[in-house]
């Protein structure tokens, strides 16, 4: 029997600004990854998937990223590891204040975009992310993409962690995810998605856009939110998953 996280990315709607299918995706995934205000997402959303969530019986984690919202926090920034703690302090601390006033426990915290890229090599940063996640509550854990030294350094510190795996990105050959300019980043064909997500979980392995073959470790699956096929992936995933004898479940 093998089990695994399904989460998704929401929360990233924006006043009058309306992004990905919250309501619908949430029947179907165990976590989810909140925007905390400074690349997406704003009170009066993070309340509502809070919301959704403490009925849906689903985790919720942070999903802090740089103050971006023109760019939806893809575009690279340069902070020093001081202005970076600070920055996840004030957007864990915003979602926490939510989640505590539904009676919940904040799961874990996922770095978003351009910050999560930089946490697959840049120690300094990764380091700084932790450091504020500990001193905040050492019991959250930290959602790394695979092969991330984000792991490595929550780790070091003491934190729990899970591995990241995505059903619509693609992989370079050191693991790190296609940049969204190169062609092929993206993946869309619903059945090829699915049965390469069967084999990240079962086999522990994926084919690289290069064609080469990785190892790879999932302790949780994301599905972008914001991505064209977001209800289509999580729908077929829970049926699929079911008919493969693989378990969705969160970590609380």
């Amino acid at each position: 029997m093998y089990q695994i996280d399904l989460n998704s990315d929401m929360g990233e709607s924006f006043g009058a600004y309306r992004l990905g299918g919250d309501e619908e995706l949430i029947k179907y995934v165990s976590s989810t990854n909140v925007a905390c205000g400074y690349h997406a997402g704003d009170p009066m959303v993070m309340e509502k998937v809070v919301k959704m969530a403490k009925e849906r019986h689903v985790a919720v984690g942070a999903h802090p990223g740089y103050p971006d919202l023109m760019g939806f926090g893809r575009r690279k920034m340069t902070l020093d590891p001081k202005e970076t703690k600070n920055i996840i302090k004030y957007q864990v601390g915003a979602l926490m204040a939510f989640t505590q006033s539904y009676g919940m426990k904040l799961q874990h915290v996922a770095p978003h975009g351009a910050l999560g890229n930089l946490c697959q090599y840049d120690r300094e940063t990764s380091r700084a992310i932790c450091e504020a996640v500990y001193e905040i509550d050492p019991s959250i854990m930290i959602f790394y993409c695979a092969g991330a030294v984000l792991g490595e350094e929550a780790e070091k510190i003491g934190l729990k962690t899970a591995s990241e795996i995505f059903v619509d990105r693609a992989y370079m050959d050191d693991l790190s995810l296609v940049p969204r300019k190169m062609e092929g980043s993206m993946i869309t064909d619903e059945e090829f998605a699915i049965e390469r997500s069967i084999r990240m979980v079962k086999e522990g392995k994926v084919t690289a856009l290069s064609g080469k073959e990785l190892e790879i470790r999932g302790d949780t699956l994301c599905v972008h939110g914001d991505g064209p096929k977001a209800f289509d992936f999580v729908k077929r995933i829970k049926e699929s998953f079911a008919q493969e004898g693989i378990i969705i479940k969160n970590f609380q």
